[in-house]
């Protein structure tokens, strides 16, 4: 069986775009679409989607919601499987278990009031912490669209133990499938505390790091299928920043999480939290066990 992209919608705008990507992924993958709608989100969103469509807010209902994602989906791509449905539950819980049967979670970032702004960040913050699916965040524009993105690059944070990474894997498929360009990209530093005694440290504590870095880098992406249009590239600085920089110029920024089996909090790490707040591309948050 296929398994479908998913994508959280709640007539939002953000949710709207979310759509369009979702679209675009699954034709990319040949796989089904699924829009989902958690009909806890109706007592936020009704009134001012009630206001969109010029109808009272007491006829507005979750199936509105999803009939119009699902007609924006057909526009977009009109080729690709679409089922709907509407989940009494919260998002946070609807959404974690629909990525338990999903090739990918989609999100938006943003609601439509200051209140529901701070609701659905926490949701995508909750969905990508937990999910057992890769979950990806669009950020960007509140035009409304999702444009194609015309850098041709995917971004792929290499992290220490990045061999057998699952967010390598994942970005290698996306710039397979988007044919586009993979930057894999390790960031190092020099603690300005660092004892130069050493003999391996003495006069050049920098290039010993960035010799390290790149040796990492070497060994995360010996397996990279050859055809690929492969860069490799060691940055100096923190991670987050380092990645922040290289999203201006990629369509997609891919990040690990690590999972701890039993750990109830957010899982996602200061980089991965970071680039997700800040990212100017979309970010696909790609879980790794341990």
């Amino acid at each position: 069986m296929d398994l479908p992209i998913v994508v959280g919608v709640d007539g939002s705008e953000p949710s709207l775009r979310a759509v369009d990507w979702a679209a675009d992924e699954a034709a990319l993958r040949g796989a089904p679409l699924r829009l989902v709608h958690a009909s806890l989100w109706e007592r936020y969103e009704g009134e001012s989607l009630a206001e969109d469509l010029g109808k009272p807010s007491e006829q507005v209902r979750a199936e509105d919601i999803v009939r119009i994602a699902g007609q924006r989906a057909r526009l977009r791509r009109p080729d690709i499987r679409i089922s709907t449905d509407v989940l009494p539950e919260e998002p946070e819980y609807a959404l974690v278990r629909e990525g338990r049967e999903a090739a990918a979670l989609v999100l938006g970032t943003r609601g439509r009031s200051g209140f529901v702004e701070m609701l659905l960040g926490s949701v995508s913050l909750t969905v990508a912490a937990h999910a057992d699916c890769p979950v990806i965040v669009l950020r960007g524009s509140h035009d409304n669209q999702v444009r194609a993105g015309t850098g041709g690059h995917v971004v792929v944070g290499i992290g220490e133990k990045s061999t057998g990474s699952a967010a390598l894997r994942f970005a290698v498929q996306e710039a397979t499938l988007r044919h586009a360009s993979l930057d894999a990209v390790r960031a190092w530093r020099c603690p300005e505390h660092e004892t130069t005694d050493h003999p391996l440290l003495a006069g050049e504590p920098a290039r010993l790091h960035e010799q390290q870095a790149a040796e990492v880098l070497e060994r995360a992406l010996e397996d990279i299928p050859a055809e690929l249009d492969l860069r490799r590239r060691t940055v100096e600085g923190p991670a987050r920043r380092v990645l922040l920089d290289a999203s201006y110029q990629a369509d997609l920024l891919v990040v690990g999480a690590r999972r701890n089996p039993g750990h109830l909090g957010l899982q996602l790490g200061r980089v991965a939290h970071g680039v997700l707040h800040h990212s100017a591309c979309a970010v696909a948050v790609v879980p790794e066990r341990p």
